[in-house]
């Protein structure tokens, strides 16, 4: 794992951390967006008490050197992200599949982090770089993946992420 990330106040980026917390059902301890219902603001707006399926957001740090190379510097916390993870291919995980991180901690995934005009806030033009479209025209979206904590733990950079696959048949990550 490369990065951890949190922040106690609403803002796009996640300052990093030596370590975060994960408190089951919950997500990250002290983070704006922990809680058992919806936290994100778009979300509350249509339901406040929707289950929150998105305690823990997760990034792939490959996705930065992607960006990199069409011109745009990112780093971990920056697109809003509490686990930067390298190595792991998180767009491919189906859902339901259990992330073993550290010695103690477990989340779940839940789907697909659906990207919205903040990215564009940040940088102009970035939003188009992790949202777009596959040959058939279907959207791909590449912004990382959205967890619930199963089991609590510390969390740390440099500690390792196991998945463990949910029995078949496997349900491909849509938007949460």
């Amino acid at each position: 794992m490369a990065a951890v990330s949190s922040n106690g106040e609403y803002s796009f980026t996640k300052p990093n951390r030596a370590s975060i917390t994960l408190l089951a059902g919950l997500g990250v301890e002290g983070d704006v967006h922990s809680g058992v219902t919806v936290k994100h603001r778009s979300r509350v707006a249509v339901d406040p008490t929707q289950p929150n399926l998105r305690q823990v957001h997760l990034i792939h740090e490959e996705l930065f050197d992607e960006v990199g190379e069409a011109g745009f510097q990112v780093a971990a916390g920056q697109l809003g992200e509490n686990v930067t993870t390298r190595g792991i291919d998180l767009l491919s995980l189906p859902v339901g599949t259990l992330l073993c991180i550290g010695e103690e901690a477990v989340v779940e995934v839940t789907g697909l982090r659906n990207p919205c005009v903040q990215i564009d806030n940040f940088q102009q033009g970035l939003l188009k770089q992790v949202v777009g479209r596959d040959d058939a025209g279907n959207v791909v979206r590449k912004a990382g993946i959205m967890s619930v904590v199963k089991q609590g733990g510390v969390v740390r950079p440099g500690d390792t992420i196991e998945a463990k696959l949910p029995d078949e048949p496997h349900r491909p990550l849509d938007r949460v």
